[in-house]
């Protein structure tokens, strides 16, 4: 049975989405916003996303160029669902990284055709592939997306949600510093400028304690003086 994420903030089209197709056999998830709809699909990836493109904060748009630059969920079909009718809004939502494109109001059967397409045009995918984009790779450094255990030269360690969303972020993109703002947006989902650098402060500290030889001198999260952390290329 295949498993739809739909990323709606409006409640009530959530709803019709999620009843409409559990109807035609789905398992359905929902998340009301793109960064919590990101994060669902990291900690369980689905066969396919249904996304709308008018939302606060990260727009659909946005979402979409993050799953396509996203190595666990850059195969990931995506039907744009939504109001924006425009050939430059279709335009734009395919250069996004679109599979399809419909725009509400919509009739059920339609949706249900167009997903069934999607899924037929995916399904060759082999299982090695599969297997391949469960997991994320730095050097020596392993991030199981399933079981949420991470492997380094110590050993293996357990992660907890909010420790794997953290770990899996800068390991996506490795080398890239981020600071503690941008880090409580891209994961925790807070708005511009709200939330506390200490929050990240505490969760890193927690996280090189499980990875690093000595936490205290880390090998692979780094901070960089004066902007903030980073996954290291090279270690």
């Amino acid at each position: 049975m295949a498993t739809i994420l739909a990323i709606d903030d409006d409640e009530l089209v959530s709803r019709t989405l999620q009843r409409t197709l559990k109807l035609y056999g789905f398992q359905v998830m929902v998340a009301r916003s793109g960064a919590e709809g990101l994060q669902l699909a990291r900690r369980h990836p689905p066969d396919m996303l249904i996304l709308d493109v008018i939302m606060p904060g990260l727009d659909g748009y946005q979402v979409a160029r993050q799953v396509r630059g996203d190595p666990l969920l850059k195969e990931l079909p995506i039907l744009f669902l939504t109001a924006k009718i425009k050939d430059e809004d279709k335009i734009e939502g395919f250069r996004a990284g679109a599979d399809d494109y419909m725009t509400k109001p919509f009739n059920v059967e339609e949706l249900h055709l167009r997903v069934r397409a999607i899924l037929r045009r995916v399904s060759a995918d082999d299982s090695a592939s599969n297997d391949q984009r469960l997991q994320v790779t730095v050097g020596d450094v392993v991030l199981d997306c399933r079981t949420f255990e991470v492997t380094t030269p110590r050993g293996v360690a357990l992660l907890t949600n909010v420790q794997f969303d953290l770990l899996y972020h800068l390991m996506s993109n490795a080398g890239t510093i981020f600071t503690s703002q941008q880090l409580l947006q891209d994961v925790w989902d807070y708005p511009k400028d709200t939330g506390s650098p200490e929050l990240v402060r505490a969760h890193v500290k927690n996280l090189r304690e499980k990875i690093e030889d000595t936490p205290s001198s880390p090998t692979f999260i780094r901070t960089i003086k004066g902007h903030g952390y980073t996954f290291a290329l090279t270690h």
